[in-house]
Protein backbone atom coordinates (compact mmCIF):
# COMPACT_ATOMS: atom_id res chain seq x y z
CA UNK A 1 0.00 0.00 0.00
CA UNK A 2 1.34 3.27 -0.92
CA UNK A 3 1.85 6.74 0.74
CA UNK A 4 2.56 10.06 1.05
CA UNK A 5 5.43 11.62 2.48
CA UNK A 6 3.65 14.79 5.41
CA UNK A 7 5.80 17.26 6.68
CA UNK A 8 4.62 19.42 9.73
CA UNK A 9 2.44 21.21 7.70
CA UNK A 10 0.76 18.53 5.75
CA UNK A 11 -0.34 16.24 8.74
CA UNK A 12 -2.00 19.17 10.83
CA UNK A 13 -3.49 19.63 7.62
CA UNK A 14 -4.94 16.70 7.70
CA UNK A 15 -6.07 16.60 10.81
CA UNK A 16 -7.90 19.92 10.17
CA UNK A 17 -9.29 18.33 7.16
CA UNK A 18 -10.63 15.13 9.18
CA UNK A 19 -12.43 17.55 11.86
CA UNK A 20 -13.89 19.65 8.87
CA UNK A 21 -15.45 16.93 7.52
CA UNK A 22 -17.65 15.43 9.79
CA UNK A 23 -20.46 17.28 9.89
CA UNK A 24 -20.44 17.50 6.35
CA UNK A 25 -20.26 13.57 6.12
CA UNK A 26 -23.39 13.19 8.84
CA UNK A 27 -25.32 15.75 6.24
CA UNK A 28 -24.41 13.37 3.24
CA UNK A 29 -25.00 10.24 4.86
CA UNK A 30 -28.71 11.70 6.14
CA UNK A 31 -29.57 12.66 2.45
CA UNK A 32 -28.37 9.48 0.51
CA UNK A 33 -29.98 7.22 2.19
CA UNK A 34 -30.88 4.78 -0.42
CA UNK A 35 -27.04 3.82 -1.05
CA UNK A 36 -26.44 0.22 -1.25
CA UNK A 37 -24.80 -1.39 1.89
CA UNK A 38 -21.99 -2.79 -0.98
CA UNK A 39 -21.23 0.94 -1.09
CA UNK A 40 -20.98 2.24 2.57
CA UNK A 41 -18.72 -1.11 3.64
CA UNK A 42 -16.49 0.36 0.69
CA UNK A 43 -16.38 3.14 1.85
CA UNK A 44 -15.72 2.20 5.08
CA UNK A 45 -12.84 -0.15 4.38
CA UNK A 46 -10.60 2.84 2.90
CA UNK A 47 -8.16 4.13 5.30
CA UNK A 48 -8.22 7.97 5.93
CA UNK A 49 -4.65 8.14 6.13
CA UNK A 50 -4.05 6.37 2.45
CA UNK A 51 -4.98 9.72 0.70
CA UNK A 52 -7.35 7.97 -1.20
CA UNK A 53 -5.39 5.02 -2.04
CA UNK A 54 -5.82 1.20 -2.00
CA UNK A 55 -3.74 -1.55 -2.61
CA UNK A 56 -1.95 0.76 -4.45
CA UNK A 57 -4.78 1.70 -7.18
CA UNK A 58 -5.89 5.52 -7.14
CA UNK A 59 -9.05 6.95 -8.30
CA UNK A 60 -8.21 9.02 -11.54
CA UNK A 61 -11.58 10.77 -10.37
CA UNK A 62 -9.92 12.37 -7.11
CA UNK A 63 -7.69 14.68 -6.57
CA UNK A 64 -4.80 15.20 -4.28
CA UNK A 65 -4.83 13.51 -0.72
CA UNK A 66 -6.40 15.75 1.84
CA UNK A 67 -4.14 18.22 3.02
CA UNK A 68 -1.78 18.13 0.28
CA UNK A 69 -3.20 21.15 -0.70
CA UNK A 70 -4.39 24.63 1.18
CA UNK A 71 -8.30 23.99 2.48
CA UNK A 72 -8.38 27.98 2.47
CA UNK A 73 -7.11 31.12 0.98
CA UNK A 74 -4.21 32.57 2.88
CA UNK A 75 -6.13 34.97 5.72
CA UNK A 76 -8.75 33.24 6.48
CA UNK A 77 -9.99 31.02 9.33
CA UNK A 78 -7.61 28.40 8.98
CA UNK A 79 -4.97 30.22 10.23
CA UNK A 80 -6.53 30.07 13.62
CA UNK A 81 -7.35 26.78 13.57
CA UNK A 82 -3.35 26.43 12.66
CA UNK A 83 -2.29 28.34 15.44
CA UNK A 84 -4.79 26.27 17.96
CA UNK A 85 -3.83 23.22 16.76
CA UNK A 86 -0.01 24.23 17.21
CA UNK A 87 -0.59 24.63 20.69
CA UNK A 88 -2.15 21.39 21.24
CA UNK A 89 0.18 19.52 19.92
CA UNK A 90 3.49 18.67 21.25
CA UNK A 91 6.52 19.73 19.25
CA UNK A 92 8.49 16.99 17.45
CA UNK A 93 12.07 16.61 19.31
CA UNK A 94 14.23 14.63 18.24
CA UNK A 95 16.99 12.07 20.61
CA UNK A 96 19.71 14.93 20.35
CA UNK A 97 17.25 18.14 20.23
CA UNK A 98 16.82 19.99 23.70
CA UNK A 99 13.09 21.03 24.59
CA UNK A 100 12.06 24.78 23.44
CA UNK A 101 12.36 27.61 25.57
CA UNK A 102 9.82 27.18 28.48
CA UNK A 103 8.49 23.76 27.86
CA UNK A 104 7.97 21.54 30.53
CA UNK A 105 9.44 17.58 30.33
CA UNK A 106 7.37 15.48 32.96
CA UNK A 107 8.94 12.19 33.86
CA UNK A 108 6.40 9.90 34.43
CA UNK A 109 8.60 7.15 36.85
CA UNK A 110 8.64 10.26 39.01
CA UNK A 111 5.05 10.73 39.67
CA UNK A 112 3.88 8.90 42.90
CA UNK A 113 0.83 6.55 42.26
CA UNK A 114 -2.34 8.72 43.44
CA UNK A 115 -2.40 5.59 46.44
CA UNK A 116 1.55 7.03 47.10
CA UNK A 117 0.59 10.74 47.09
CA UNK A 118 0.06 12.66 50.24
CA UNK A 119 -3.28 14.37 50.45
CA UNK A 120 -2.56 18.10 50.12
CA UNK A 121 -2.85 20.02 53.53
CA UNK A 122 -3.04 16.98 55.56
CA UNK A 123 -0.49 16.74 58.19
CA UNK A 124 0.73 13.90 60.58
CA UNK A 125 -0.70 14.22 63.45
CA UNK A 126 1.17 13.02 66.36
CA UNK A 127 -0.40 10.79 69.50
CA UNK A 128 -0.06 12.28 73.12
CA UNK A 129 2.17 10.30 76.24
CA UNK A 130 5.17 9.19 76.53
CA UNK A 131 7.49 10.38 73.63
CA UNK A 132 11.14 9.59 73.26
CA UNK A 133 13.60 12.50 73.81
CA UNK A 134 14.88 14.64 70.98
CA UNK A 135 18.14 14.74 72.59
CA UNK A 136 20.76 12.24 73.52
CA UNK A 137 21.79 14.28 76.13
CA UNK A 138 18.84 13.95 77.86
CA UNK A 139 18.18 10.19 77.18
CA UNK A 140 20.79 7.79 75.46
CA UNK A 141 18.37 5.66 74.18
CA UNK A 142 16.45 8.56 72.34
CA UNK A 143 17.29 7.05 69.11
CA UNK A 144 18.02 3.78 69.41
CA UNK A 145 14.20 2.31 68.14
CA UNK A 146 14.05 5.24 65.27
CA UNK A 147 14.67 4.26 61.61
CA UNK A 148 17.50 5.02 59.96
CA UNK A 149 15.65 6.76 57.36
CA UNK A 150 14.03 8.84 59.64
CA UNK A 151 17.08 9.74 61.65
CA UNK A 152 18.79 13.64 60.72
CA UNK A 153 21.82 14.20 60.02
CA UNK A 154 21.90 17.22 61.57
CA UNK A 155 19.21 18.39 64.44
CA UNK A 156 18.10 21.51 65.70
CA UNK A 157 16.13 20.86 69.04
CA UNK A 158 14.97 23.20 72.06
CA UNK A 159 12.46 22.86 75.21
CA UNK A 160 10.83 25.69 76.86
CA UNK A 161 9.32 25.78 80.30
CA UNK A 162 7.71 28.58 82.01
CA UNK A 163 6.32 27.54 85.57
CA UNK A 164 4.03 29.50 88.39
CA UNK A 165 4.30 28.53 92.17
CA UNK A 166 2.88 29.16 96.01
CA UNK A 167 4.48 27.65 98.77
CA UNK A 168 3.07 27.13 102.08
CA UNK A 169 6.99 27.46 103.98
CA UNK A 170 6.66 31.55 102.27
CA UNK A 171 3.47 32.25 102.99
CA UNK A 172 1.74 31.11 99.66
CA UNK A 173 3.75 33.70 97.91
CA UNK A 174 4.03 33.28 94.30
CA UNK A 175 6.75 32.85 92.09
CA UNK A 176 6.88 33.19 88.39
CA UNK A 177 10.34 31.35 87.19
CA UNK A 178 11.73 29.73 83.74
CA UNK A 179 13.02 26.51 85.49
CA UNK A 180 14.23 25.31 81.45
CA UNK A 181 15.25 27.50 78.82
CA UNK A 182 17.31 24.91 76.29
CA UNK A 183 18.38 24.99 73.22
CA UNK A 184 20.78 22.36 71.19
CA UNK A 185 22.51 20.78 68.41
CA UNK A 186 23.51 17.25 67.35
CA UNK A 187 24.66 15.45 64.25
CA UNK A 188 24.20 11.70 63.61
CA UNK A 189 26.26 10.16 60.97
CA UNK A 190 26.63 6.05 60.30
CA UNK A 191 29.46 5.31 63.57
CA UNK A 192 29.63 8.73 64.85
CA UNK A 193 27.08 11.24 67.05
CA UNK A 194 27.41 14.30 68.64
CA UNK A 195 25.53 16.76 70.38
CA UNK A 196 25.95 20.25 71.94
CA UNK A 197 23.45 21.88 74.30
CA UNK A 198 22.89 24.78 76.90
CA UNK A 199 20.31 26.00 79.08
CA UNK A 200 19.93 29.95 78.86
CA UNK A 201 18.25 29.53 82.11
CA UNK A 202 20.42 28.46 84.15
CA UNK A 203 23.57 29.07 85.94
CA UNK A 204 25.59 26.80 84.31
CA UNK A 205 24.94 27.59 80.35
CA UNK A 206 26.50 24.46 79.04
CA UNK A 207 24.65 20.79 79.74
CA UNK A 208 26.19 18.33 77.12
CA UNK A 209 28.55 18.30 74.92
CA UNK A 210 29.78 15.00 74.10
CA UNK A 211 30.44 12.58 70.94
CA UNK A 212 29.66 9.40 70.63
CA UNK A 213 31.50 6.59 68.70
CA UNK A 214 29.35 3.16 67.39
CA UNK A 215 29.91 0.09 65.46
CA UNK A 216 27.92 -0.76 62.56
CA UNK A 217 25.30 -2.95 64.79
CA UNK A 218 25.43 -0.13 67.14
CA UNK A 219 26.55 -2.92 70.09
CA UNK A 220 29.52 -1.05 71.71
CA UNK A 221 29.66 2.33 72.34
CA UNK A 222 32.14 4.90 73.29
CA UNK A 223 31.22 8.21 75.14
CA UNK A 224 33.37 11.18 75.39
CA UNK A 225 32.88 14.68 76.82
CA UNK A 226 30.25 16.22 78.99
CA UNK A 227 27.11 13.87 79.14
CA UNK A 228 24.81 12.19 82.19
CA UNK A 229 27.03 9.56 84.42
CA UNK A 230 24.91 6.65 84.36
CA UNK A 231 23.52 6.76 87.93
CA UNK A 232 19.60 6.82 89.09
CA UNK A 233 17.01 6.09 86.79
CA UNK A 234 15.17 8.99 88.00
CA UNK A 235 18.26 10.91 86.68
CA UNK A 236 18.45 9.26 83.16
CA UNK A 237 15.12 9.65 82.05
CA UNK A 238 14.63 12.77 79.95
CA UNK A 239 12.56 15.67 81.89
CA UNK A 240 9.85 15.72 79.45
CA UNK A 241 9.13 11.80 79.45
CA UNK A 242 8.58 12.57 83.24
CA UNK A 243 5.44 12.97 84.00
CA UNK A 244 5.86 15.71 87.04
CA UNK A 245 7.69 18.89 87.28
CA UNK A 246 11.44 18.81 87.95
CA UNK A 247 12.85 15.09 89.72
CA UNK A 248 11.53 14.76 93.04
CA UNK A 249 13.53 15.34 97.03
CA UNK A 250 15.76 12.31 96.45
CA UNK A 251 17.31 13.11 93.38
CA UNK A 252 17.74 17.01 94.71
CA UNK A 253 19.21 15.57 98.12
CA UNK A 254 21.84 13.25 96.30
CA UNK A 255 22.77 14.68 93.20
CA UNK A 256 22.14 18.65 93.84
CA UNK A 257 23.34 18.43 97.33
CA UNK A 258 25.92 15.61 97.22
CA UNK A 259 26.77 15.75 93.57
CA UNK A 260 26.26 11.49 93.44
CA UNK A 261 25.75 11.32 89.62
CA UNK A 262 24.26 14.13 87.15
CA UNK A 263 26.28 15.87 84.16
CA UNK A 264 29.90 15.28 84.26
CA UNK A 265 33.25 15.47 82.19
CA UNK A 266 34.10 11.99 81.43
CA UNK A 267 34.67 9.10 79.69
CA UNK A 268 32.52 5.90 79.04
CA UNK A 269 32.02 2.60 77.31
CA UNK A 270 28.89 0.61 76.64
CA UNK A 271 27.61 -2.32 75.11
CA UNK A 272 24.13 -3.25 74.11
CA UNK A 273 22.67 -6.79 73.27
CA UNK A 274 18.84 -6.80 71.78
CA UNK A 275 19.09 -9.87 71.42
CA UNK A 276 19.30 -11.20 75.06
CA UNK A 277 16.80 -9.69 77.07
CA UNK A 278 18.37 -6.34 75.52
CA UNK A 279 20.83 -6.27 78.22
CA UNK A 280 22.54 -2.73 78.30
CA UNK A 281 26.18 -2.48 80.27
CA UNK A 282 27.67 1.12 80.95
CA UNK A 283 30.70 1.95 82.80
CA UNK A 284 32.60 4.90 83.12
CA UNK A 285 35.11 7.33 84.81
CA UNK A 286 34.13 10.65 85.20
CA UNK A 287 36.03 14.27 86.73
CA UNK A 288 35.39 14.48 90.61
CA UNK A 289 33.78 17.36 92.51
CA UNK A 290 35.54 20.35 94.46
CA UNK A 291 35.57 19.88 97.92
CA UNK A 292 34.75 22.80 100.46
CA UNK A 293 37.66 24.33 100.01
CA UNK A 294 37.50 24.63 95.70
CA UNK A 295 39.81 22.15 95.25
CA UNK A 296 38.97 19.46 92.42
CA UNK A 297 38.76 15.93 94.07
CA UNK A 298 40.06 12.48 92.32
CA UNK A 299 38.27 11.13 89.54
CA UNK A 300 34.62 9.20 90.27
CA UNK A 301 33.28 6.07 88.68
CA UNK A 302 29.98 5.18 87.65
CA UNK A 303 27.87 2.15 85.71
CA UNK A 304 24.45 0.86 85.65
CA UNK A 305 23.24 -3.00 84.08
CA UNK A 306 19.51 -2.80 82.82
CA UNK A 307 17.61 -5.81 80.67
CA UNK A 308 14.31 -6.24 79.42
CA UNK A 309 12.80 -9.30 80.12
CA UNK A 310 9.39 -7.99 78.51
CA UNK A 311 10.29 -5.66 75.76
CA UNK A 312 9.00 -2.71 75.83
CA UNK A 313 7.02 -3.47 79.09
CA UNK A 314 9.43 -4.35 82.01
CA UNK A 315 12.76 -3.38 82.78
CA UNK A 316 14.70 -3.80 85.74
CA UNK A 317 18.22 -2.16 86.68
CA UNK A 318 21.06 -1.98 88.91
CA UNK A 319 23.36 1.54 89.04
CA UNK A 320 26.29 2.36 91.08
CA UNK A 321 28.07 5.82 91.91
CA UNK A 322 31.88 5.89 93.66
CA UNK A 323 32.85 9.62 94.24
CA UNK A 324 36.84 9.76 95.11
CA UNK A 325 36.98 6.22 94.03
CA UNK A 326 40.93 6.22 94.13
CA UNK A 327 40.68 7.54 97.35
CA UNK A 328 38.69 7.90 100.60
CA UNK A 329 35.48 7.15 98.79
CA UNK A 330 33.98 9.24 101.30
CA UNK A 331 30.62 9.26 99.45
CA UNK A 332 28.63 6.47 97.11
CA UNK A 333 25.24 4.85 96.71
CA UNK A 334 24.04 2.21 94.84
CA UNK A 335 20.81 2.05 93.24
CA UNK A 336 17.96 -0.85 91.78
CA UNK A 337 15.41 0.28 89.93
CA UNK A 338 12.11 -1.52 87.78
CA UNK A 339 10.03 0.16 85.27
CA UNK A 340 6.51 -1.33 84.18
CA UNK A 341 4.08 -0.37 81.30
CA UNK A 342 0.69 -1.85 80.55
CA UNK A 343 -0.31 0.19 77.49
CA UNK A 344 -1.68 3.51 79.28
CA UNK A 345 -0.46 3.03 82.54
CA UNK A 346 3.25 3.17 83.69
CA UNK A 347 4.55 2.68 87.19
CA UNK A 348 7.93 2.77 88.55
CA UNK A 349 10.11 2.39 91.16
CA UNK A 350 13.80 2.71 92.53
CA UNK A 351 15.55 2.07 96.39
CA UNK A 352 18.74 3.38 96.63
CA UNK A 353 21.40 3.11 99.83
CA UNK A 354 24.87 4.46 100.38
CA UNK A 355 26.91 6.47 102.33
CA UNK A 356 27.25 10.46 102.49
CA UNK A 357 29.48 12.71 104.93
CA UNK A 358 26.68 12.96 107.08
CA UNK A 359 26.25 9.01 107.51
CA UNK A 360 24.29 6.13 105.79
CA UNK A 361 21.13 6.74 104.17
CA UNK A 362 18.99 5.15 102.09
CA UNK A 363 15.68 6.04 99.96
CA UNK A 364 12.65 5.23 98.24
CA UNK A 365 11.23 6.46 94.82
CA UNK A 366 7.94 5.58 93.01
CA UNK A 367 6.24 7.58 90.85
CA UNK A 368 2.73 6.13 88.65
CA UNK A 369 0.83 7.77 85.75
CA UNK A 370 -2.25 6.96 83.21
CA UNK A 371 -2.66 8.61 79.80
CA UNK A 372 -6.69 8.75 78.75
CA UNK A 373 -6.79 9.79 75.34
CA UNK A 374 -9.46 12.86 74.52
CA UNK A 375 -8.90 12.77 70.57
CA UNK A 376 -6.79 12.03 68.39
CA UNK A 377 -4.28 14.33 69.75
CA UNK A 378 -5.10 15.36 73.38
CA UNK A 379 -4.70 13.53 76.75
CA UNK A 380 -5.39 13.91 80.22
CA UNK A 381 -2.82 12.20 82.68
CA UNK A 382 -3.42 12.02 86.17
CA UNK A 383 0.01 11.49 88.10
CA UNK A 384 0.63 10.05 91.42
CA UNK A 385 4.22 9.75 93.34
CA UNK A 386 5.66 8.90 96.83
CA UNK A 387 9.80 9.32 98.24
CA UNK A 388 10.76 8.96 101.07
CA UNK A 389 14.64 9.56 102.46
CA UNK A 390 16.16 8.06 105.77
CA UNK A 391 19.59 9.38 106.93
CA UNK A 392 20.94 6.63 109.63
CA UNK A 393 24.01 8.37 110.87
CA UNK A 394 25.49 10.93 113.29
CA UNK A 395 23.05 12.99 111.90
CA UNK A 396 19.69 11.19 111.64
CA UNK A 397 16.70 12.56 109.43
CA UNK A 398 13.85 11.72 107.53
CA UNK A 399 12.54 13.54 104.05
CA UNK A 400 9.48 12.61 102.34
CA UNK A 401 6.80 13.74 99.88
CA UNK A 402 3.66 13.08 98.29
CA UNK A 403 2.89 14.82 95.02
CA UNK A 404 -0.28 14.59 92.91
CA UNK A 405 -0.80 16.10 89.73
CA UNK A 406 -3.12 16.62 86.29
CA UNK A 407 -1.54 16.68 83.00
CA UNK A 408 -3.21 18.20 79.61
CA UNK A 409 -0.93 16.71 77.13
CA UNK A 410 -1.14 18.26 73.33
CA UNK A 411 0.37 15.41 71.11
CA UNK A 412 3.89 15.18 71.88
CA UNK A 413 5.15 19.13 71.75
CA UNK A 414 3.52 20.69 74.49
CA UNK A 415 1.61 19.66 77.93
CA UNK A 416 0.15 21.88 81.25
CA UNK A 417 0.92 20.23 84.09
CA UNK A 418 -0.91 21.11 87.56
CA UNK A 419 1.01 19.71 90.73
CA UNK A 420 0.45 19.36 94.50
CA UNK A 421 3.02 18.59 96.50
CA UNK A 422 3.22 17.68 100.72
CA UNK A 423 6.78 17.88 101.49
CA UNK A 424 9.09 17.35 104.31
CA UNK A 425 12.56 18.13 102.81
CA UNK A 426 16.06 18.23 104.77
CA UNK A 427 16.13 21.27 106.56
CA UNK A 428 12.31 21.96 106.91
CA UNK A 429 11.35 22.23 110.13
CA UNK A 430 7.47 20.80 109.52
CA UNK A 431 5.89 19.81 106.00
CA UNK A 432 4.64 21.88 103.81
CA UNK A 433 2.46 22.58 100.40
CA UNK A 434 3.50 23.89 97.74
CA UNK A 435 1.02 24.74 93.93
CA UNK A 436 2.35 24.77 90.70
CA UNK A 437 1.57 25.17 87.22
CA UNK A 438 3.85 24.64 84.37
CA UNK A 439 3.50 25.07 80.83
CA UNK A 440 6.15 23.36 78.18
CA UNK A 441 7.10 22.84 75.20
CA UNK A 442 9.55 21.43 72.98
CA UNK A 443 10.44 21.80 69.27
Amino acid sequence: MGGWWLDDQGRRGLLVAVLLSGPAFAQATSSSSSASSEEVIAWAGEDALSGGVVDGVEDPNQGPPEGSEPLAEPGAATSLTEDALAQALPPRIGPGDAPPRGATITDPAATPPPSEATPPGKKKKSKPGPQQEDSLGEDTTALDDTPPEEVQTVRVFGRVYARASADERVKYQRTLSIPSARVGVGTSLPNLEAEVSADLADTSLLKDAFVRLADDKKRFRLYGGQFKAPFLQRRLEGSWSLPIQGRGLVDDYLTDTYELGGRRLGLMGEVRLKSLWDVRVSAGVFQGAKDELGVRTKEDLAGRVSVSPIKKRLTLGVSTYVAEALDRARRHAVAADAELKLGPLAVSGEFVTGRLPVGPFTAQLMLASWTVPMGPEWALQPVLGAEGLQLRGDVEGRGHSVVGGLNLLLGNRFRGQFQVERALRPGDAAPGIEYSLQLATRF
